[in-house]
This record gives C-alpha cells, sequence and structure tokens, in this order.
C-alpha cells in the first residue's frame, strides 16, 4: 500500500509535535514560518525547491 502525502502535511506534522512535545512556542514556529515566506522571493528559492526536490526522489528512491 502506497500513501502520498503533500511536504507541507508532514512539515506540519513536525510543526505540531515540536509544539506539542518539545515545548517550541508558537511564535517561534510563526517566526520561522514568515522566514520561509520571505526566503521564497529571494534568489534561493529555486536552489531550495532543487534541493529540496531531489531530498525527497533520494528518500522515496530507497522504499521502491
Amino acid at each position: 500500500m502506497t500513501v502520498s502525502l503533500p511536504l507541507v502535511v508532514v512539515l506540519g506534522f513536525f510543526a505540531w509535535a515540536a509544539i506539542k512535545y518539545l515545548g517550541v512556542r508558537v511564535w517561534i514556529v510563526v517566526l520561522i514560518t514568515l522566514f520561509g515566506f520571505w526566503l521564497s522571493r529571494t534568489f534561493l528559492a529555486p536552489a531550495i525547491e532543487s534541493g529540496t526536490r531531489s531530498g525527497v526522489t533520494v528518500i522515496n528512491g530507497q522504499h521502491i
């Protein structure tokens, strides 16, 4: 059985778990999220997207 989850759902789960179990404050998660939105508007965005896609491909390739 194959389950496909968007990366944003997985990251959202980790953020929720960090708040609930690690005691990370909500404002820190909000600050990091806003930084991600700001970073997506810079010249680094294509490199970050390419690296993320490559990483997901490597992880998915190991489970085939």
